[in-house]
């Protein structure tokens, strides 16, 4: 069942994904074919936030509006997709495109981190980007962009934030689809497992030299080489932003950053720079 609200002055969605695994969740809430946002919140209370939250004069100054709202709860587990367009709901039009849902998670049995019993907002698919924009020739865009980013992620990462909190939520977990949205989003989430943490943190620093850019392609192309020389493959794991101060402990123990520097040590990373020539003729 789909539901479309038009705002008095309309409303639209984006593309880039955040997320691409699902099945570790166990949903807790929402219904099938519901026409409430998150099972609880009806469109315009939810554009009620958007708008508290400055996101309609974002999209005011970028030209994006005005602005239209699809919401789809036809999936199970209860799994909701939100898409907001410019002027029409088209492909082309996608301002923003998010698969949400409310979900509990289990660590690994030797976590330190006891969450079983903790209620999640799970990002499980995120794109943001302005329809209207178009990449340079000059310019490369970032694996698995079609537009260029609405550059609003600290915007975007409060307003989930906020919506965690309205929805009493303990935090928000996502599972970056690529390497880059791990860059990116770890100016506010942290991985779960240290040694992932450590990963992430000790390729971006051996090629601190090398573009944000350059080396989301490196990686995206498989052109890094792990210690043992083999393909570092991209694999995601789940990063959590805390909205409960309870568990933002974990992250600040002594514990979780001695694992990280314990990891670190065991890493080394290159790049196969013929590689990058070879497979970059293609991108």
């Amino acid at each position: 069942m789909k539901k479309v609200i038009r705002d008095k002055k309309k409303k639209k969605s984006s593309l880039t994904p955040l997320i691409e695994k699902g099945d570790i969740f166990q949903d807790i809430s929402g219904t099938i074919g519901t026409s409430l946002f998150l099972g609880k919140y009806t469109m315009s209370e939810a554009g009620a936030v958007l708008k508290k939250r400055n996101f309609y004069n974002e999209a005011k100054k970028r030209g994006l509006w005005p602005i239209d709202f699809e919401l789809d709860s036809s999936q199970y587990p209860p799994l909701q997709r939100l898409v907001i367009y410019y002027k029409e709901k088209s492909p082309d039009n996608v301002i923003v495109d998010l698969k949400i849902r409310e979900g509990t998670f289990k660590t690994k049995k030797d976590s330190p981190l006891d969450i079983a019993r903790s209620k999640f907002l799970v990002l499980e698919w995120l794109t943001l980007q302005n329809p209207r924009a178009k990449f340079e020739k000059q310019k490369t865009p970032l694996p698995g962009q079609a537009h260029p980013g609405l550059s609003l992620g600290k915007k975007v990462v409060d307003l989930f934030s906020y919506v965690a909190r309205l929805n009493r939520n303990q935090g928000i977990i996502a599972y970056p689809a690529y390497f880059h949205n791990a860059l990116l989003f770890s100016r506010y989430f942290n991985f779960i497992s240290p040694v992932k943490k450590a990963e992430v943190e000790e390729i971006r620093r051996t090629f601190k030299k090398i573009t944000f850019k350059e080396l989301a392609w490196i990686v995206h192309l498989e052109c890094l080489r792990d210690s043992k020389e083999e393909v570092y493959q991209w694999e995601a794991e789940e990063m959590l932003l805390p909205v409960d101060k309870k568990l933002e402990g974990y992250f600040d123990s002594k514990q979780y950053k001695n694992e990280v520097k314990k990891a670190k040590l065991k890493m080394n990373f290159s790049v196969d720079w013929n590689c990058v020539e070879k497979k970059m003729k293609s991108v």
